[in-house]
Parts: C-alpha cells; structure tokens; sequence
C-alpha cells in the first residue's frame, strides 16, 4: 500500500481536459520508488520550445514573435532555465543571441525529445480513424517542387480532414528531418549524409529521366534523333554551376557517356523554371528532368530531343525511419499514393493495393476505390 500526499507548494498546472496538472515535483509518493531523475527534471517542454525558437531565429525578439509571447516571458524563461540547469545557454551579443556549447548540447535533446511527445499525441489522435490527424512528409527541391503536390492532392481528395505539411528543403536537411522525426517520410534525388544512412531505411522509388529540351522553332527540333556529337554544336542554358543540382546533373550527363567540359553553356539561371522559360523563349536548349517538364512536353510549347545511346536518368529514393511510429494518415499515404508513382520494380510497386488512378489523369477524374 502507498500513501501519497500533496505539497503545501503545490502550483496548479495547465487544463488538458482531464482535471488539473499536477507536476512530478509537488506529487509523490512516501513508498513508491520514483524513476531515477524525473522527480527533480529540471527543465519544462515550454523551456525546449523556447530554446529551440531562439536557435532558430537568433534573436529573443523573433523567437519571442514566433511564439506569439512577450520578449520579458522569453527572457525570463530563459532566465530560470539557465540558474535551473547552472550553465550560460546562450551568448547575447546586442540583439542577436548565439548558442553556447551546453546550449548546443541541450539543442541535440530538444528535437528529440519535443518529437517524441508529438510522436505521443498522435499514436492517441489515431487510435480512432483517420478523421483528423497529420501527415508529414518532406522532399527535396524538384521532387517537393513538381511531385510531392500531385501525391498529396490525391490524398487530400480522400481523406480531406487529414492536416498535411509538406518539408522542402535540401536533401541532407530533410534527411536528418526524417531521422529526428520531424517528418514522417521523404523523396529525395540525391544522397543521403553518409554519418546517418545507416540509420535510415532507404528504399528505390522511381526513376527520373534527364531528357533534352529544346525550342519549337530550333532546326534540331524536327529531327527524329540526334548523334551526342551533335550537342557539342548547341547552346545550353544550365543551373548555377555552383549549385548542387547543376553538379548531380554534370555527373549524370558524364556518367552517360558526355564530355560534359565540350558543352556550350551560354546561360546560367538560378531556377528550373527560369530555364524551361528561356527555353520556350528560343535562348538555347537545356538537359532538365522530364518530372518538370512533362505538362510543357504535353502542351507541346517544348520539344524532346532524343539522343542516340543516351539515356541519362537519377534515382529518387524513399526514406523513412525505421523505428519510429508511423500514422495512420502515413501508412494511408504509402499504402494508397505511393505505389502510384513507383517504378514498376521498386519495392513500394504495390498496384493492388492502391487507388486505382494513372498519375498523369486530372484531379477532377480521380475516381477512389471505395
């Protein structure tokens, strides 16, 4: 038998809609064996939001705006969190504010353990159905750009009172998204950052071919195929050359057979769009993912050029972790909307299991297996 009694000090917590917060600090027992640590934790989940919104922003003033709180209630949060834990977490330099080594250290925890209580109220938000709950999924530039849309437009089309954030960012961003668990899954066109592949589990999806592009009106347009010699003779409009995309591009171009030093580049741009538009404006004639460019390809305001012996393509790979919990709205997403878009030897390739829907028909004629 235990007894339990109540601190004189107790404070009232917040209402989560099951009576009053009691903290593990003010409420224990004179019997019962409490868990090494939690009867004296020493910071608060609010404490972490804070931390990690000031690592964020750089400052206690926009940390304080993204929280809809006064800079005061930050300040002194941070405050307490700091005499609490006996360490400087930050460096106040004017208004900016940098993280000290231990603010570094506590930052490592806080994704984490804020993840984990998300992870928590979601397991409980979907004991029921997939009324309500979240889907998170990430990808990197071109496939967040012109893929991950369609794929959640389907999905919402079914299941329209799933809330859903789709994460675009760089690969190796959206790869440590994925291991931390701030995304549920992720597409991605490059490699994942050789100190956290082990821990996720990658799987090929598609296949995404590079296919030249040319204007209506260039000679070379009417040509049923084109000799790789024949490019050497043509002006390229490229991404940056610094960019990453503009290097896996080179690679694969090179991988295929190119002497990629021997192309004319007479433009650089700092988008695909702004390259696909050069393009139909009869500036040159640019090597892009067929991805971006299949509804100019369709419309006919852009022409393929096929190429002798060259088939350039990248694989886009799906990540997710291989141990963290999964949605019900995430394991909705995979088992209806992925197989739609796999390649038909990928692992994800499960037409029977998923809507019965081409991926090139309009939303409008999207009919869903009931």
């Amino acid at each position: 038998m235990s007894w339990w009694f109540v601190d004189p000090r107790l404070t009232l917590g917040r209402d989560c809609g099951c009576g009053w917060v009691i903290s593990p600090t003010v409420a224990t027992t004179s019997r019962t064996k409490q868990e090494p640590g939690l009867d004296n934790l020493r910071f608060s989940l609010d404490q972490l939001r804070i931390l990690r919104a000031i690592a964020r922003e750089g400052s206690f003033k926009r940390a304080a705006d993204s929280l809809y709180v006064s800079q005061p209630a930050v300040s002194l949060q941070v405050q307490n969190l700091e005499k609490q834990l006996n360490v400087c977490l930050f460096d106040r330099c004017g208004r900016s504010a940098q993280l000290t080594e231990p603010g570094r250290v506590l930052l490592s925890y806080c994704d984490r353990i804020l993840s984990q209580c998300h992870e928590a109220c979601r397991a409980l938000e979907d004991l029921n159905s997939l009324r309500g709950g979240h889907l998170r999924v990430g990808a990197s530039q071109t496939t967040g750009t012109y893929l991950m849309p369609r794929m959640l437009g389907l999905f919402r089309h079914k299941h329209p009172d799933v809330v859903v954030q789709l994460h675009v960012h760089s690969t190796r961003r959206t790869s440590w998204s994925v291991l931390n668990g701030q995304i549920d899954l992720a597409i991605i066109g490059g490699e994942i950052p050789v100190e956290i592949s082990e821990q996720l589990l990658c799987q090929p999806y598609a296949n995404d071919e590079l296919q030249l592009v040319l204007p209506l009106e260039h000679p070379m347009a009417r040509q049923s195929e084109l000799q790789k010699e024949d490019l050497y003779r043509l002006g390229f409009i490229a991404l940056d050359a610094q960019s990453t995309t503009r290097k896996v591009v080179d690679q694969l171009l090179s991988d295929g057979g190119l002497e990629v030093q021997r192309l004319r580049i007479d433009m650089e741009l700092n988008s695909i769009e702004a390259i696909k538009n050069a393009v139909q404006s009869g500036l040159g004639v640019a090597f892009l993912p067929v991805l971006t460019v299949e509804r100019e390809l369709a419309m006919g305001s852009l022409v393929r050029g096929r190429v002798a012996d060259l088939l350039v393509c990248r694989q886009l790979k799906l990540i997710e972790h291989p141990s963290r919990y999964c949605s019900r709205a995430a394991e909705a997403f995979k088992r209806e909307v992925l197989p739609l878009f796999a390649s038909a030897d990928s692992p994800v390739a499960r037409p029977s299991e998923a809507l019965k829907v081409r991926p090139s028909e309009p939303l409008k004629n999207v009919r869903f297996r009931r």
